[in-house]
């Protein structure tokens, strides 16, 4: 091969060519030999974004901003993912920044286990994250009112604001230390173990009670426990037709036999007030009720009549009637 100039050159912008692409590839200008897919997501404000920032899932880089574009009153933001990336369907992009003076990056979740990933040009979910300069508005803001705040508490202010309140403190000084004293006194009693609050602090009587209390209740509810567990069994004996009551709930021949009972009590009922039989006659036929009232008046007769004769007479008609 001849070293001529033509020769020279070509080498030298081959040579340049490869260091342009192995520093754009260094610095991750551009991806020319790394293959991937990209993604897209569109938001209302992309805050300081621009081309070529990090792609991050739970802070580790798996792509970079490739273009952002103005569509639909809204940001398209086009990312260029690599093959590892795991991006799903369902994964929400948000852009974020690193502290308050540092780049902004698209940061991507990782989505559902089951979902499937995420194909070339596939439009994901956004979620917007407060804008930095609205909040260092609001601080702002809050700054200023605390400032204001500040200068409203004069010398002047802070006498009167406070100026009732230590004449309310030296009007009733004696009154303040008698009851500073009162309390005093009365915690140095509940300290000794001294009057009724003293003596539930540092006398264990109330402990033992409630305790016993307490075991008594734990008895009461085993018994409680114990009978119940009883009432259940009588229960299942009942629904399973054993002894009296359940052979009464589950057998019908008691409610066969008092259904008959209860017919043939009807059809005698109907044939008495029919007037059939001996008690149907005496109930319906009015020649008893008459026979009864004359036999009554005739004994009303007879005892008049004994009424008026004398106790020998009355024993003379009762031997001549014997005789």
């Amino acid at each position: 091969m001849r070293n001529t100039l033509e020769t020279r050159l070509g080498m030298f912008f081959a040579l340049a060519f490869i260091t342009a692409v192995i520093i754009f590839e260094m610095i991750g200008g551009i991806d020319f030999f790394k293959g991937g897919r990209r993604v897209r997501a569109q938001f209302n404000s992309i805050q300081e974004l621009k081309k070529g920032d990090l792609v991050k899932m739970a802070g580790v880089q798996i792509g970079r901003v490739d273009a952002i574009n103005l569509t639909s009153n809204r940001v398209e933001v086009v990312m260029k993912l690599t093959k590892e990336a795991q991006v799903k369907t369902d994964s929400k992009a948000a852009i974020k920044f690193v502290g308050l003076m540092g780049q902004n990056y698209v940061s991507i979740d990782f989505g559902s286990p089951n979902a499937p990933l995420a194909a070339e040009n596939t439009l994901l979910t956004t979620t917007e994250q407060v804008d930095l300069s609205a909040i260092m508005v609001k601080l702002d803001n809050v700054a200023t009112g605390v400032e204001n705040l500040t200068k409203s508490f004069s010398g002047d202010s802070i006498n009167n604001l406070l100026g009732p309140f230590t004449d309310f403190l030296k009007e009733n000084n004696p009154r303040l230390s008698g009851i500073l004293s009162n309390m005093n006194h009365i915690s140095a009693q509940i300290a000794r173990g001294e009057g009724t609050v003293g003596r539930l602090i540092y006398e264990d009587r109330l402990y033992r009670s409630a305790l016993a209390t307490v075991t008594n209740l734990s008895a009461t509810a085993d018994e409680i426990k114990v009978t119940v567990s009883q009432a259940r069994g009588i229960v299942e004996q009942i629904s399973a037709g054993q002894g009296t009551v359940g052979k009464l709930v589950k057998d019908d021949t008691l409610y066969r036999e008092t259904a008959t009972a209860m017919t043939n009590a009807k059809e005698i009922l109907q044939k008495i007030n029919q007037g059939q039989g001996s008690i149907g006659k005496l109930v319906n036929d009015e020649t008893l009720f008459r026979n009864v009232k004359m036999t009554l008046q005739k004994v009303e007769k007879a005892t008049e009549g004994l009424e008026d004769q004398g106790p020998l007479s009355v024993l003379g008609t009762a031997v001549g009637s014997l005789f």
